[in-house]
């Protein structure tokens, strides 16, 4: 077998260190900024043959569905994910309180690939709507794979509960000093300020999967 590229083993590396960093995989536009790659084809190009090899695994129907496979699983294995409800991309709508948030009550659930899960626990999935998060590809009626967690990193994609208002919306969290801003990504739409005692995090985007027409 022939040995990786420079460029391949740059990809490799970023990946890993975008997983690491974020929590999820890097988009093609994310490799093909943070590789200083010349086009996203060329991406594309560079993976496939990374698939071919067994280094990692695409998924066809999930954004951002890149994954390392540095661990012994079986890639055709899928875990039933708990659907408990929809979450805005755009204004804050009403979702169910943090105490009405019995997966084990779910009745809907979807099948997810084990290995976008990564052995990780509490995972649960959210309908979007709204385009505020279109930048992230994440679009109106896509569905983001959640991990039910009570902090994130600055900059990470979260469901945040906002505790006045009694409802939720998925943005970028930052927090800047006394206050909270949850980022769009999307630039059309600006960005929410709200006080820290206002915030609740509810869970960090993992994963998504994608409306197909």
């Amino acid at each position: 077998m022939k040995k990786l590229s420079e460029k391949q083993k740059h990809i490799v590396k970023y990946i890993d260190n975008f997983l690491s960093k974020k929590g999820y995989p890097p988009s093609i536009r994310d490799i093909q900024k943070g590789c200083n790659i010349s086009s996203t084809s060329v991406v594309d190009y560079n993976l496939n043959i990374l698939e071919n090899r067994g280094i990692i695994s695409r998924h066809a129907e999930i954004s951002r569905g890149i994954r390392l496979l540095n661990k012994s699983s079986s890639s055709g294995n899928v875990s039933a994910v708990p659907v408990i409800g929809m979450i805005a991309a755009g204004e804050p709508i009403p979702v169910p309180t943090p105490d009405t948030w019995d997966v084990a009550a779910v009745s809907e659930t979807m099948d997810i690939p084990s290995d976008l899960i990564q052995g990780r626990e509490d995972i649960y999935a959210l309908r979007v709507k709204g385009t505020s998060m279109v930048d992230a590809l994440i679009n109106d009626g896509d569905i983001v794979i959640m991990q039910h967690v009570s902090a994130v990193e600055n900059g990470q994609m979260a469901a945040v509960w906002l505790k006045s208002e009694k409802e939720a919306t998925l943005k970028k969290v930052y927090v800047e000093k006394d206050r909270v801003r949850l980022q769009p990504a999307n630039s059309q739409m600006r960005e929410f300020f709200t006080g820290l005692d206002n915030v609740e995090i509810q869970g960090r985007v993992v994963g998504v999967v994608r409306q197909i027409s």
